[in-house]
């Protein structure tokens, strides 16, 4: 034999008599505590919101955010609370020109056709696909209910969601929320049949 084999030998008999290594043999048993090679594994210190630290110098465990920190959905960006803001002041779902409310019903249509048909079908009546395949319960935007709500309420529906409805506040920008909305009114005024939205 070899040094290379000798040694290599000697390396096993000693794996295989030592008390400690035989539990981690297939099939063995052993009274010994396990050999932990990362303890962090079982040992792993956390700070609890509101629990006191002695760590910082105010005693407290939660931080104060970083002056100038902005929280996200915070940002003057599409979908932002500024946009949704200034939309606010600017009439939100009802635009000023007939041009632009023509423009924001097309969106509003294309919008509803790609996030809410599958649930709400095209008519707005709560038999999408879901509902036929299904059977999830889905409200029906013709309801007296939801026709008596504000704008501001649908549009926090929308974003937030509601019941089985997921919240939309991130796939859909606040502009197009509002588009939604326009074109959620223009369904229950209509409150006939229309064309899908293509």
């Amino acid at each position: 034999m070899s040094p290379r084999h000798h040694l290599l030998a000697a390396v096993l008999g000693v794996a295989i008599a030592s008390p400690g290594l035989q539990g981690c043999m297939r099939g063995c048993t052993s009274s010994q505590p396990p050999v932990l090679i990362n303890t962090s594994m079982f040992n792993q210190p956390k700070a609890l919101p509101y629990a006191a630290s002695d760590f910082f110098f105010d005693g407290m465990v939660m931080r104060v955010p970083v002056p100038g920190t902005v929280a996200r959905g915070d940002l003057a960006a599409p979908g932002g609370p500024a946009e949704v803001a200034a939309e606010g002041a600017a009439g939100g779902s009802n635009p000023a020109t007939p041009e632009a409310r023509e423009a924001q019903l097309a969106r509003g249509r294309e919008r509803f056709g790609i996030y809410c048909t599958p649930c709400h079908d095209e008519r707005g009546e709560g038999r999408g696909v879901l509902f036929e395949r299904a059977k999830v319960p889905t409200a029906n935007l013709h309801d007296q209910k939801i026709r008596d709500q504000s704008d501001d309420n649908l549009f926090d529906t929308i974003s937030n969601g509601k019941g089985l409805m997921p919240a939309y506040r991130y796939p859909i920008a606040a502009a197009d929320r509002r588009a939604i909305i326009a074109w959620v009114r223009h369904l229950q005024a209509a409150d006939a049949p229309v064309e899908a939205a293509k």
